[in-house]
């Protein structure tokens, strides 16, 4: 959507006090400790785009609380298996051979949105070292959260998704569905039932470029939105609007915990 498609479907500018008045409505609470999952374009005209977005989020939380976005890297992966678009077989070796290894400070994120891409640069962020799914987080928390994140599972107890679990956060959809939510790939983990697969990636071993390969699972957000629906017919989710942006928010241990149960039924 253009700029000015984007002003002409907004009632009055999004600020930094706007969305936080709009987000404490929704019922996020000074001191949360909250995971995001975002869309700029949904929220309507942002006056000061995503750095305003970041900064309503944080003022909301406050000092002692901890913002968490997702920060992956989905082309720090296998050549072989890349889809969208693929390469020609002949460039998969050279791939192999000169990715260079993933490093937190400036290995950019990709498909996250402008608002997950520049929360990583923030002042006091910080970022986990998985080469494939980092997360970065902010605030009390967020050295605890993002350190010593494992290679395999990415996704697992060990992992920041599993500290989130924890630490009891919350999930903040902030204009996506639940395809976008991370955490439901926790509860795949969670079940021994869910394929693996080798992947590998560019990564520093011992402060050395490396080709790493690896066994994780065969993650799968295809029936997220089916899942979701149904959870919110059993459990709480707070909606409402940040701007123009559809938003839902729920406690982070119970989708998980539902997300497995589901999982266990529909898999």
């Amino acid at each position: 959507m253009s700029e000015k498609n984007t002003v002409m479907k907004t009632k009055a500018p999004n600020t930094i006090d706007t969305m936080h008045e709009d987000l404490l409505k929704l019922g996020v609470h000074k001191n949360d400790i909250l995971l995001v999952h975002s869309s700029l374009s949904s929220l309507g005209w942002v006056c000061g785009g995503p750095q305003a977005v970041i900064m309503g989020l944080m003022k909301v939380l406050g000092d002692d609380g901890t913002l968490v976005m997702p920060a992956q890297t989905g082309d720090w992966s296998d050549p072989a298996e890349w889809g969208n678009p693929s390469i020609p077989k002949e460039w998969i070796q050279t791939v192999y051979d000169n990715l260079p290894a993933y490093e937190p400070e400036i290995t950019p994120t990709r498909g996250m949105g402008r608002i997950a891409e520049l929360f990583r640069t923030f002042p006091g962020t910080v970022r986990s070292n998985h080469p494939q799914v980092s997360f970065c987080a902010n605030g009390k928390l967020a050295k605890d959260i993002i350190e010593d994140h494992t290679l395999t599972p990415q996704f697992g107890m060990d992992s920041p998704l599993g500290k989130l679990y924890d630490l009891n956060a919350k999930i903040l959809l902030l204009g996506v569905g639940y395809d976008s939510c991370t955490s439901f790939h926790l509860a795949e983990t969670l079940i021994n039932k869910i394929p693996k697969k080798q992947m590998g990636t560019a990564m520093l071993d011992q402060g050395e470029r490396v080709w790493k390969w690896f066994d994780d699972y065969v993650y799968d957000s295809d029936d997220f939105e089916l899942l979701g629906k149904d959870f919110e017919k059993n459990h709480s989710v707070q909606k409402g609007k940040v701007g123009n942006a559809e938003c839902m928010l729920f406690n982070m241990r119970m989708g998980v915990d539902f997300a497995k149960t589901w999982l266990m039924k529909y898999r």
